[in-house]
């Protein structure tokens, strides 16, 4: 899964990625691809903080148009499809319907957008904005109020999944993934970086030919620790925060629900007995880390749900919510609504003398839906640091387990139903969802449920936690039950507790 970094030119790696997020990864795996020595540390697990808590959206971002953000909607929506076509198993479209009722816009312009959303990326396969009545049809079945909706097409992602692939890609091709590794500090020295990392173990020094720092919500803490760094760039926090409550409505579509202060909120469909609710977006001002949802949050979630829809949802009847702090650019926006989610990249090559082209680029802003095109912009700026690199890769290179049609997710699951007819295909289908064409060797040569091991509930045996630990850095009950998967929902109270034993047995030396 990791591969040793050999010292050339007096570096022991090229490129040193600070960040496990999906910029991090994603930049780790394009560079990997382009034939450079990568070293990829986090702090924490893969995905632990802002990009496993997201709403989970592959999207232009409809509400970005009305901030004039033109072009970041129209690259994310070149790139859904993309994306979709690279991860299949971990992406599929999404139907989304946009009530009127109770709209702050006009109804002409909210289509107005929907015709620029439509044919502004080049939409191939998505369906086109239709115009339903609510009344008439089933998609306004559990809403309060009836009238005019529209009905557009976004796609949905396992964030933290596609955080895992992106760094599973980035190891194959021969970069070294260290998790719960962090910065001490860093410096430029001999044309390069000197960075001290340290882990469970102690302290180590790494050089580097040039440095990523990704590190999303301490992308300036980073700095910090750097000396001389350039500081002209700064970083908006914001916290957005979700509520999955028992299901809603029947159907596989989505809403998209526009509230009186203009800011919009989705109801999505989760875990097949939940509906996953979100966002808010509240100014963040303590230090970068674990966030969790307010109270009030709460309530404006809540207030959502009883606006539109028939049957209340309480406070008792919340089963989870989830925080995330977002590092946006500072662009000095009066609200945390209307601050920029495009994406901007600070190269500072370092002072005249020994340590010019010494090379640290930052990573402010971006969203999941450019992750794989920031990246590619990522390397370009590296370009003078690297110019025996090899060329863009990535816009049709799918993803670990992606090797299969897009539309042909049912053909997985029949087919890996043939091959394992023991295993029940309530099993297998979970499985192709999360490992694609990887599901395979997830399950090897097994033939009979015993041979899959303990079982934990839900699904989740020990075969399972096995191979997640050998190929995708799991470490904790965690790691597995809330980013790995969301089996977290489904298992028994006390199953945290079973795995995280477990796992500590699976690590003791023999």
């Amino acid at each position: 899964m990791q591969s040793g970094n050999e010292t050339r030119d007096g570096f022991d790696t090229d490129l040193l990625v600070i960040g496990g997020g999906i910029n991090g990864a994603g930049i780790a795996r394009d560079a990997a691809g382009r034939g450079l020595r990568v070293t990829l540390v986090e702090q924490d697990d893969l995905a632990a903080h802002t990009s496993s808590a997201s709403t989970k959206l592959i999207h232009g971002g409809l509400r970005y148009l009305e901030y004039g953000e033109v072009r970041l909607v129209r690259e994310a929506l070149i790139e859904r499809e993309r994306l979709w076509a690279m991860a299949p198993h971990i992406i599929w479209p999404l139907r989304f319907v946009l009530p009127q009722t109770n709209s702050p816009r006009p109804a002409w312009m909210v289509r107005a957008g929907l015709f620029l959303y439509d044919h502004l990326g080049g939409r191939e396969r998505l369906p086109a904005t239709e115009t339903i009545r609510l009344a008439n049809d089933p998609r306004g079945d559990g809403l309060r109020q009836h009238g005019r909706a529209f009905v557009y097409s976004d796609c949905w992602v396992e964030d933290s999944r596609l955080v895992v692939l992106n760094a599973r890609d980035a190891a194959d091709r021969g970069a070294t993934v260290l998790t719960r590794t962090r910065l001490v500090d860093a410096e430029r020295a001999g044309g390069g970086w000197r960075a001290t990392i340290a882990d469970g173990r102690g302290e180590r020094t790494l050089t580097a030919r040039a440095l990523v720092n990704a590190a999303g919500p301490w992308v300036a803490d980073i700095l910090s620790r750097v000396p001389h760094a350039r500081d002209d760039r700064g970083v908006r926090l914001v916290k957005g925060s979700h509520i999955v409550v028992p299901r809603l409505y029947a159907g596989d579509h989505a809403f998209m629900l526009q509230n009186p202060d203009r800011r919009i909120v989705f109801a999505i469909p989760y875990e097949g007995d939940f509906t996953l609710v979100g966002t808010t977006d509240e100014p963040w001002e303590g230090a970068p880390g674990r966030a969790a949802i307010a109270p009030h949050e709460t309530d404006y979630l809540l207030e959502t749900i009883a606006r539109y829809f028939a049957a209340p949802v309480s406070r008792e009847q919340i089963v989870w919510s989830y925080a995330g702090i977002r590092p946006l650019y500072d662009d000095k926006a009066a609200s945390a609504s209307a601050v920029t989610r495009d994406y901007v990249l600070d190269l500072d090559r370092g002072t005249a003398g020994a340590n010019e082209n010494a090379p640290m680029l930052s990573i402010f802003g971006g969203k999941i839906t450019t992750y794989r095109k920031l990246a590619e912009h990522a390397m370009a700026a590296l370009a003078e640091t690297f110019p025996h690199a090899g060329g863009a890769w990535t816009a049709g290179a799918t993803l670990p387990g992606g090797d299969f049609p897009a539309e042909a997710f049912e053909t997985l699951v029949g087919s890996l139903a043939r091959d394992y007819p023991a295993h029940h295909r309530a099993l297998l289908r979970r499985l192709a969802r999360a490992y694609g064409t990887e599901a395979r060797a997830l399950l090897g040569d097994t033939r009979s449920t015993a041979d899959l091991g303990e079982d934990f509930g839900a699904g989740l045996t020990a075969r399972e936690l096995d191979y997640l630990v050998a190929t995708e850095w799991a470490r904790t009950a965690e790691d597995v039950l809330y980013r790995r998967s969301k089996l977290g929902l489904h298992v028994a109270p006390g199953t945290a507790e079973r795995i995280d034993a477990y796992l500590a047995r699976a690590a003791a030396p023999a």
